[in-house]
């Protein structure tokens, strides 16, 4: 005897409190994870963390506000996005450099007056 039922994890609703995303799967069991753990909601505001949708069959939640995506499968493995790298500040190259003149080669961007 065989049944028709998926033993894949959906989700059936969803909470995003100030601390948790919690999953209700529609297995009965309930899941979540730190909020810290999506950099994304993690900065977004109540009104954007509350606009979301489950996508698939329960496979996961989007917040289109935060172009943002979690998967019931990432939930489980315990998997944090990460938070993309920025791009280290450029050198520019001193127009002294071919003269002879001090500080020639490769210089940092000069650096802004601050205002007093």
């Amino acid at each position: 005897m065989s049944t028709a039922a998926s033993s894949d994890p959906r989700i059936q609703e969803v909470r995003v409190t100030r601390d948790q995303i919690i999953a209700y799967l529609v297995d009965g069991r309930v899941i979540s994870v730190p909020l810290a753990w999506s950099w994304r909601l993690s900065e977004a505001s109540p009104a954007q963390r509350a606009n979301f949708r489950i996508i698939g069959t329960g496979q996961g939640v989007h917040w289109p506000d935060v172009d943002e995506d979690i998967s019931v499968e990432g939930m489980l493995q315990g998997t944090p996005a990460p938070r993309p790298k920025l791009p280290a500040k450029p050198l520019i190259r001193d127009s002294r450099a071919s003269t002879g003149a001090p500080n020639k080669g490769i210089q940092p961007p000069p650096r802004k007056a601050r205002r007093s």
